[in-house]
């Protein structure tokens, strides 16, 4: 017997909410190996029910590797990591030689080929500290998802790129190029806690002092990462934007892409040669996608204006390309762009 389309409806919604159940379960597992961070961790499940890459920056020490190893453990499939630094070829990514027992010359699969259809997470550890040729390899990988090697084509369905970059140090590091920013479906800035309670458990909590015993306590597989496509679709197909709230955004969308007929001010800024490019369709469905996600993590039907507010710093700031004597104070012109655009439109 068939179903009819409100059966499939309701069918969906269940399972979008047993869905919901373990996404909020998956935070939680992440919550046993990072304190502090909720924030991050609630904008790195929207991600991942995006199916967005992630880029994680923020001063040494304060947990970035940590987060991304818990996330990866929780999400499970198979896991690579690679160090990013000043010798790292892109050959590195796809193999690796070495003489064996024998004497003979050996070719082995690199981290990108080792687990083939089946690699969840890629790690790229440090990626500032590659080269740009690296960087053009990893373009590839996260757009398509997909490389050529080996004379055929391999192709990674369920993968994930996550990425940490260090912006303290500048020594043999390079920037990434503004194409393999674009990318990342958000970067999310990792600060050292500043509750009491938080930095009194990182002190003085066994616990936290031993990494990789850190890391086991998180449940493994909590999400079936073989099953997101269709739940991320189910999502983007179930969840409601009304047509004030796609006004609001294509407003937002042309306030930051056009401030000056905005009538947008910021102090020492020549606002007419303020923008040199960014805020692209791209950049704007991601958010959109994202705002989707979130009011689904919250259990509403709808997106609404806060969806949007809060994730548009994350998803959109590394896509709004300064002139070049503004990228000196790029966070600040920033910060205060975004701030202005949300105070000049108004929210429905």
């Amino acid at each position: 017997m068939l179903s009819t389309p409100a059966e499939g409806a309701r069918s969906s919604t269940s399972a979008l909410a047993g869905e919901r159940r373990k996404a909020r379960a998956f935070e939680s597992e992440i919550e046993k190996a990072v304190v502090g961070q909720t924030r991050a961790i609630r904008l790195l499940t929207i991600a991942i029910y995006v199916r967005g890459h992630v880029l994680l920056e923020g001063d040494v020490g304060v947990g970035k590797t940590t987060l991304l190893r818990a996330a990866s453990r929780a999400l499970g499939g198979s896991y690579e990591r690679i160090e990013g630094t000043i010798d790292l070829m892109p050959s590195d990514m796809i193999y690796h030689t070495f003489l064996d027992e024998t004497g003979k010359p050996r070719v082995e699969p690199g981290p990108v080929l080792r687990y083939g259809s089946n690699l969840s997470v890629f790690f790229f550890n440090e990626i500032n500290r590659a080269r740009p040729q690296v960087h053009s390899l990893l373009l590839r990988l996260m757009a398509e998802r997909s490389i050529t090697a080996f004379n055929r084509e391999h192709v990674f369905p369920h993968l994930l790129v996550f990425a940490d970059r260090n912006r303290i140090e500048r020594e043999e590091t390079f920037e990434l190029p503004a194409a393999a920013r674009d990318r990342f479906l958000m970067e999310i800035t990792i600060a050292a806690p500043s509750d009491d309670e938080s930095r009194s458990a990182l002190l003085f909590e066994p616990r936290f002092h031993e990494t990789d015993r850190l890391i086991e306590r998180v449940g493994a597989g909590v999400l079936d990462h073989t099953a997101l496509n269709g739940i991320a679709r189910d999502i983007q197909d179930t969840i409601f934007v009304s047509p004030t709230i796609k006004r609001y955004a294509l407003d937002i969308w042309s306030a930051i892409r056009s401030p000056q007929a905005a009538g947008i001010e910021i102090a020492s800024v020549d606002m007419s040669r303020l923008i040199a490019g960014g805020a692209s369709p791209r950049g704007m469905s991601y958010l959109i996608r994202a705002a989707r996600v979130s009011a689904w993590l919250d259990g509403r039907d709808g997106v609404v204006p806060e969806d949007i507010r809060d994730l548009f710093r994350e998803v959109m700031a590394h896509r709004i390309f300064l002139a070049p004597v503004y990228e000196l104070r790029r966070d600040e012109i920033v910060r205060d762009l975004i701030s202005s655009v949300f105070e000049r439109v108004p929210a429905p």
